[in-house]
């Protein structure tokens, strides 16, 4: 049976860039490049005409409207897409400014074929896609001192469970428990690991290697 392949939106100022990224990603399966756009403001332009992309590949620096901006509007109007960043830079600041904002994926431009092609599989999978450099920001910039907590093995589950897509809801039928069972885990979490969030609940596991990236 054939499956719809994954749509996709490209977004960059650079069209010789842009032009060679949409020839690479339309040369894997299962992905097809839905529209392209030169900056932020011409995919809100595009997405407002009922053209929505998956997954948006999408480059912080841009005239008009940039990366960032463009991702605080799809979070807000569109949470379902998933957001993969391209930058030229190991900028640490951005990395977790993005990853705060339900960013889905961190590539850099001079990635390898491979790497892009992962980072794809991973995000239309629900899972999460940062390279080595953007593990290494997290952890430099994630500075709780939380050695000594001790977890069970359901506590671990969970936070596993946060890095993916699933909704909480979701993650109680993942886990064959009720909503409020995930709801005492997350609280009990959020007060042992002393973290505010479900993203400070991704750091963590990140930082622990309960997720891998």
């Amino acid at each position: 049976m054939l499956t719809e392949p994954i749509q996709i939106a490209l977004i960059d100022d650079h069209k010789l860039f842009r032009s060679g990224m949409a020839a690479l990603v339309s040369n894997f399966k299962r992905y097809n490049i839905l529209f392209e756009a030169a900056n932020g403001q011409e995919l809100v332009n595009t997405i407002n005409r009922g053209i929505i992309p998956e997954i948006v590949l999408l480059d912080i620096s841009m005239p008009v409207m940039d990366g960032i901006e463009t991702t605080q509007w799809l979070r807000s109007k569109y949470p379902q897409v998933c957001i993969i960043i391209l930058s030229m830079f190991e900028d640490a600041e951005k990395v977790l400014l993005m990853v705060k904002m339900g960013v889905k994926g961190y590539l850099l431009k001079d990635s390898e074929p491979y790497e892009v092609e992962e980072a794809l599989l991973k995000v239309s999978q629900g899972e999460l896609y940062y390279p080595e450099f953007v593990t290494r920001h997290l952890i430099t910039n994630f500075n709780n001192k939380l050695e000594n907590i001790k977890l069970n093995p359901r506590e671990i589950e969970f936070l596993r469970f946060t890095g993916t897509e699933l909704t909480y809801k979701e993650i109680a039928e993942a886990m064959n428990i009720s909503v409020r069972t995930v709801d005492s885990y997350r609280d009990q979490l959020f007060e042992k690991l002393q973290i505010k969030s479900r993203v400070g609940l991704v750091l963590y596991s990140i930082k622990n290697k309960l997720i891998e990236l």
